[in-house]
């Protein structure tokens, strides 16, 4: 995708904070997504790769965007009510306002295709809502409607291990696996998987919680492997010990790379602040453009000049 497209891609610390408003170390788990971007694909040198606090354009159109972003449409939002059930204790104004700082994210660099998952179709919706509500309100073309973008005909979602449907850091702990996992975390993990007390009879509806481990071993298996266990589990003569071994297994070898490369990474702290560096100059210059033109368009004109 970076070779055929200008691309940009951020960590979003701000966005952090809205589920965990006091982290013990932001620093490093910034560094450390920074490293497991670099490690899964991403060139600096042909992508934008920057860290969302190192460019304060961004919460400037968060801020102008939600004069125009309402309560109502808000507090309708899927996510918001997930999250709202998920951590009543914590229910911030940032949680709420979420999809308009991601539509900042996104329109900030002007972004027409967006590589999202499946879990985050709405906010994108909601991000061509506010584009387009801007540009109707100022009667100007100033932001194209930006879209879903993925290599398939469908928007991928990675599930959990715990039997719901979203895999992630943010989730309940066990949930996920993470990039950096050695083989025996990653086989502990994949082991105390959710599944259920198996199949009764042959063809009999999957839980939720098997269907999560099907979609997993989708991805990091083979088509033999996951034809066999389905097969198995058709028949009702399915072993989910036997599945999880295999998939595990699977898991293994499929972030093997990736982690030898997060190893490397993780000792060049030169080279991260380079990228770092880098990353932030290229976004900053990019936002500041649509800044001064969101500015003049919305009529802001200083009086000390």
């Amino acid at each position: 995708m970076q070779h055929q497209h200008r691309c940009y891609f951020f960590i979003a610390d701000y966005h952090s904070l809205t589920t965990h408003p006091t982290p013990g170390d932001l620093h490093r788990n910034v560094r450390q997504v920074l490293i497991e971007y670099l490690a899964a694909g991403i060139d600096p040198e042909v992508a934008t790769l920057y860290v969302q606090s190192d460019v304060p354009e961004v919460a400037e159109l968060y801020l102008l965007l939600s004069m125009n972003a309402y309560k109502g449409e808000l507090e309708r939002c899927t996510s918001f009510k997930d999250k709202v059930r998920k951590q009543p204790d914590n229910v911030n104004a940032g949680l709420l306002t979420y999809p308009v700082l991601m539509a900042a994210d996104i329109i900030i660099h002007k972004a027409s295709k967006v590589p999202v998952g499946k879990d985050q179709e709405q906010h994108l919706e909601m991000a061509r809502t506010f584009a387009n509500r801007f540009n109707r309100m100022y009667k100007t073309d100033c932001f194209p409607p930006p879209y879903a973008y993925n290599f398939d005909s469908a928007l991928v979602k990675v599930p959990g291990l715990d039997g719901s449907t979203k895999m992630g850091k943010s989730e309940a702990e066990g949930n996920a696996i993470f990039l950096a996992d050695d083989p025996n975390q990653i086989r502990k993990k994949v082991m105390r998987a959710k599944t259920d007390s198996g199949p009764g009879k042959p063809g009999e509806p999957m839980s939720q919680a098997v269907e999560n481990l099907f979609n997993l071993m989708e991805i990091v298996s083979d088509k033999d492997t996951h034809t066999h266990f389905l097969d198995a589990y058709n028949k009702a003569s399915i072993r989910y010990g036997d599945m999880k071994k295999q998939l595990a297994e699977d898991m293994v070898r499929f972030t093997g790379p990736i982690r030898e490369r997060i190893l490397a990474l993780d000792a060049d702290n030169e080279y991260l602040q380079k990228v770092a560096r880098m990353g932030a100059e290229k976004a900053t210059e990019s936002a500041r453009k649509t800044i001064s033109e969101v500015r003049e368009i919305i009529g802001f004109s200083s009086l000390n000049r």
